[in-house]
């Protein structure tokens, strides 16, 4: 059995972000496992700009911001395996790998869990009707079109606002699609305002809101969908239905974090972001096991996944080395108005960087950290909105002698 220092699972933004601070702490024997052909991870297909824009202070597109990052992993000889499958990692960080060496058994001294997330499928949210070809995830779209350079269809409905399905929405626009309608279930877009500009407004793509696809038509080939719009409790409403004649349908429904190896080491997870529970370090309930990225919560820029990433691989490293733990007697809890919260734990010696999702759009709140009824901090916002992350900060100052984090939104 081989051992290794460190072992990042994931060679994407956060994973490769996670490795590179390790080397930096000191740490020498990194091994980075990726299932795909390259690093890079999701970031290789995605062509359009806006990466890099909080740490580098400029827009780049997702290869450009990934290969800044694959040089410095080169170029610190960190030893990386691609088109392999990290199989099963036990509680003391027994890994087995399916890799183009061969089956491998390693033992890690710490890992760092940066394995991403899924699409939701149609089967996932159980559309009826037939089964024709025709019908992808937004991602799988963007992988045929960006990779493959293939186009999936003339004329096609995306079904979710999520920021993948809208920028895929005017990528199929220019590439001489027509895409008939963007529709939601919910009555407010859960993509990013700019990309709700950007992708549909400056290319009159109509954003339906409150509507849903209730059936799927077609024998080989999709050649329509019927759509409907729906109520106060997402009921489709039966006097709405329409068909929309088309010939591919993208689901851009929803993002799951991969997180099948963080269960099997038995990892506390939390039902709401569908991660691990988490401390300030990063670190998970199973000692030196780490999570970042969208493994732990799925992000809206990769630049959030790729802080986290760093902050993972620094006290992965410290733990490697030294076998430094992070304090978790202190919990956080999502209060009134909000979604999730992340950390769930933290120890109250050091600044805390909370990161949050509200659970419905509000204007003109404020968002309040309390410990029991104690006020810690208050933060006016114009716009909440469930589809941005709110990165919040609190000072070692604000949380020491508390016993306990709520976040709410102010009734």
């Amino acid at each position: 059995m081989m051992e290794k220092d460190l072992v990042v699972i994931g060679g994407g933004p956060a994973g490769l972000a996670a490795a590179l601070k390790a080397r930096e702490k000191g740490l020498k024997d990194i091994l980075i496992v990726e299932r795909g052909d390259h690093l890079g991870g999701i970031l290789n297909q995605c062509i359009h700009d806006g990466f890099g824009v909080e740490i580098f202070k400029q827009a780049l597109t997702g290869p450009e911001y990934a290969h800044r990052y694959i040089e410095e992993v080169n170029e610190g000889n960190i030893e990386c395996i691609t088109n392999a499958t990290v199989t099963e990692l036990s509680k003391d960080r027994i890994l087995k790998i399916v890799s183009p060496m061969g089956f491998l058994k390693i033992k890690a001294k710490a890992v760092v869990l940066t394995t991403g997330c899924r699409e939701r499928t149609r089967e996932m949210i159980k559309i009826p009707g037939t089964r024709p070809a025709g019908v992808y995830t937004a991602g799988c779209v963007q992988n045929l079109m960006n990779l493959g350079g293939r186009m999936p269809g003339k004329k096609v409905v995306i079904l979710g606002s999520g920021d993948i399905g809208l920028i895929m929405a005017r990528r199929l626009t220019l590439e001489g699609a027509q895409v008939l309608a963007v529709l939601e279930l919910l009555p407010y877009s859960n993509g990013l305002k700019r990309n709700i500009v950007q992708c549909l407004e400056d290319y009159d793509i109509p954003l339906m809101l409150s509507h849903t696809v209730v059936e799927i038509k077609g024998a080989k080939r999709l050649a329509s969908v019927k759509i409907a719009r729906v109520d106060e409790n997402l009921k489709p409403i039966k006097a709405s239905e329409r068909m929309l004649k088309c010939d591919t349908l993208l689901l851009s429904v929803g993002l799951i974090p991969e997180n099948e190896l963080a269960e099997k080491a038995g990892v506390e997870m939390d039902e709401k972001t569908g991660g691990p529970c988490v401390n300030e370090f990063n670190e998970t309930s199973v000692e030196g096991i780490y999570a970042a990225g969208n493994a732990l919560q799925v992000h809206d820029l990769a630049d959030w996944a790729t802080l986290e990433g760093e902050n993972a691989g620094l006290h992965a490293a410290e733990y490697a080395i030294r076998g430094v733990r992070g304090n978790r007697k202190l919990k956080t809890a999502a209060g009134n108005g909000v979604r999730q919260l992340v950390p769930q734990y933290y120890s109250g010696k050091q600044d805390l960087l909370l990161t949050l999702r509200v659970s419905k759009p509000e204007k003109n709140k404020n968002l309040i950290i309390r410990d029991g009824d104690r006020m810690i901090k208050k933060t006016f916002h114009k716009e909440l909105i469930p589809s941005e992350m709110i990165r919040l900060k609190m000072t070692k100052e604000e949380i020491e002698n508390t016993g306990g984090l709520t976040a709410d939104v102010e009734a």
